[in-house]
């Protein structure tokens, strides 16, 4: 990889735009590869740091007038650029889009709206506990230039992508995977059609040698489909509003019931009392990981071994304990409806459910009509998308069953204490916001975390 940027960028003015962690791991490696013309940073922070060459910065609220003025600009996820893709001069490109280019081939890609971490450090964690030499980063946490140099003939790399690195690239994964889509990221994208375009670039440049798994409610369109294509349904699916395409008539290749994996004329029992991931939603998760391990020789056995010794990652249906007889869950990772619905019907004894967070202008009929019927006691409702809920149950749902249920709060600190008083002994509190965190917390592990520290208080 490193001869590909000293070549790319040589005699070339490079400017680095974002210098979050991802920004930084770029530096390291432009100062290694060399042989550029000028190298800018920018970022809509201030930066003040020691450089160990010369750097021109351009910071503050116009930090990205200066792209122009650069032959290539290597683009951090998440930045919203102020104009489209047409408007620069200059050539984006972005740490996924290098790293595919020289490792396309070695490269297991996940995509998704909801279940694509918990995904993708499945799969890593089989193949690893398998004994594959694998790796693992993107949008898990971890930039693919720091793993760079541990990527050998025999590796395997999985990498999650979120739509933001995918909205630029033009090289897809030899084994891609398609979780699913949801109404989500509005406020970047604008509208669901530009948030769809992005996650489809984890396929549309497939070979015809590559391998496309996808959710059978997410089926691309004929003249798009370029790798060999493995479908996968569960028993408990419907279709999903925002599908692209969706033909109910085929038999999927990958069949996922309530406990058992079919595949291939094989049938695998999914050991229920004995791994840590909690509901339906991630069996789908377990038959995604089973499929794609069994391109790489993964025995049935090895895959039940690494399945129980899994970890499921915090803020996702994470038990945390159980206080005065009342076992609280954080799924602090909600952040749409069919999160919050999943966490419901996976969560046995549910008594009292936390909604609510950032109003990004998501339509929630789903959820008030499922919680119209849910046999969940108390309802409680916080900040911005709480009240908002709160006001559309009033004011339209007429048939809302026992709307008494209806708890509105302040934050999450009186919902935490609404529930300890309201939830009865034997049952269940699940924080499961289906709402964005941003504007009360930093992110939704902050606000996970805080959930905890609140509980453990009690």
């Amino acid at each position: 990889m490193l001869e590909y940027i000293k070549e790319l960028i040589k005699d070339k003015s490079v400017l680095i735009l974002g210098f979050g962690r991802e920004g930084r791991s770029t530096y390291k490696w432009l100062l290694r590869a060399g042989g550029y013309k000028k190298l800018g940073i920018a970022d809509c922070r201030n930066i003040e740091e020691h450089f160990e060459t010369e750097v021109s910065l351009h910071c503050g609220t116009d930090y990205q007038n200066a792209m122009n003025e650069y032959d290539i600009v290597f683009k951090s996820p998440g930045i919203v650029l102020e104009h489209e893709e047409a408007y620069y001069s200059c050539m984006l490109v972005s740490e996924v889009e290098i790293f595919l280019r020289c490792y396309r081939d070695k490269i297991i890609g996940i995509t998704g709206t909801k279940g694509k971490s918990t995904t993708t450090s499945l799969i890593y964690h089989i193949l690893k506990s398998a004994g594959k030499d694998a790796l693992i980063a993107g949008n898990i946490g971890i930039p693919v230039f720091e793993i760079a140099d541990d990527v050998h003939d025999d590796t395997i790399v999985v990498l999650e992508f979120s739509s933001h690195q995918l909205e630029y690239v033009t090289v897809s994964p030899h084994v891609a995977v398609l979780l699913n889509i949801h109404e989500e990221h509005l406020d970047h994208y604008g509208t669901m059609e530009k948030y769809v375009a992005a996650k489809k670039r984890i396929y549309l440049n497939q070979e015809k040698d590559d391998i496309f798994f996808v959710n059978k409610t997410c089926l691309p369109e004929a003249d798009e489909r370029h790798g060999r294509m493995v479908t996968l349904c569960h028993d408990m699916q419907c279709v999903q509003p925002f599908a692209v395409n969706s033909d109910e008539s085929e038999a999927a290749d990958i069949f996922i019931g309530a406990d058992f994996i079919l595949y291939k004329g094989r049938r695998f029992d999914i050991p229920v009392d004995d791994v840590k991931l909690l509901g339906h939603h991630n069996h789908f998760n377990i038959g995604v990981a089973y499929g794609v391990c069994s391109l790489y020789g993964v025995t049935d056995e090895e895959f039940a071994n690494g399945l129980i010794s899994f970890d499921p990652l915090p803020h996702r249906l994470q038990n945390i304990g159980t206080i005065d007889g009342v076992t609280y869950y954080d799924d602090s990772i909600s952040t749409i409806c069919d999160t919050a619905i999943q966490a419901l019907n996976s969560i046995k004894n549910v008594g009292t459910i936390i909604i609510g967070g950032m109003d990004r202008g998501i339509d929630y009929r789903e959820l008030i009509e499922y919680l119209g019927k849910a046999p969940v006691d108390n309802i409680i409702l916080m900040y911005a998308t709480g009240k908002r809920i709160y006001e559309e149950i009033k004011a339209s749902y007429g048939d809302f069953e026992k709307p008494e249920r209806l708890i509105p709060v302040d934050d999450l600190a009186e919902a935490v204490s609404t529930a300890k008083r309201v939830t009865k002994k034997g049952m269940a509190c699940v924080l499961s916001p289906a709402a964005a965190s941003y504007g009360y917390f930093k992110n939704f592990e902050e606000r996970g975390e805080k959930f905890c520290e609140l509980v453990k208080s009690l």
